[in-house]
């Protein structure tokens, strides 16, 4: 499957949710799409149903594809400790996530398109593979010749959000993976346990 680039809303309204952030057209209308609308009379989800509606929130959460996270998910389940937990943490420690959260774009998919762009470095290389999976330390930035784009200047003036694990210098335009953030500390409303009974099946 390719990845999804259709409207943003639909999706949200399919989970319930504004899982990509911000969004007024969700606010306007929070009930599931189709004809019906929120007149439609839904049962109640099975068991399968709903472990799998939690992986697709996910999925399109983090914009990973379904080799992609099954591997991500294999990786939770070799390493100790909570698979579950492992597996988020996994999708934090993403590069296009990281710069999303270190308010360098205002969305995961625009981190993404900065990150194959070659707008971004890490540890001073030019990284453009946005499933780069950061380790401890590692210093992600801005090019240089990427700083004055309006873009990521427009997302750093609106961004207010602050993250344990993260540093940021406005200055230089770069900041520290300083760790992998604890469940805690992701504000994903992600229920993993679901994720894990689904593949473990």
């Amino acid at each position: 499957m390719a990845r999804y680039t259709g409207p943003k809303t639909k999706i949200a309204r399919k989970f319930g949710e504004a899982i990509f952030g911000e969004d007024k057209n969700f606010e306007k209308r929070n009930f599931p799409p189709g004809q019906h609308g929120n007149a439609r009379r839904r049962g109640k989800k099975s068991e399968y149903a709903t472990q799998l509606m939690e992986k697709q929130k996910a999925k399109y959460t983090y914009g990973i594809l379904e080799r992609q996270f099954s591997n991500l998910f294999k990786s939770a389940q070799a390493a100790s400790g909570i698979t579950g937990e492992i597996l988020l943490q996994l999708c934090e420690s993403r590069l296009d996530n990281v710069v999303y959260r270190m308010g360098v774009s205002n969305s995961r998919s625009g981190a993404r398109q900065l990150v194959s762009h070659r707008h971004i470095t890490v540890n001073g290389s030019i990284v453009n593979v946005p499933s780069y999976q950061l380790k401890e330390g590692d210093v992600v930035a801005v090019r240089e010749k990427s700083k004055s784009l309006v873009a990521i200047e427009d997302a750093l003036a609106s961004n207010s959000n602050v993250f344990e694990w993260l540093t940021w210098n406005n200055d230089t335009k770069s900041g520290t993976f300083v760790k992998v953030p604890e469940r805690l500390q992701i504000p994903e409303n992600i229920k993993e346990q679901l994720i894990v009974e689904l593949y473990s099946k």
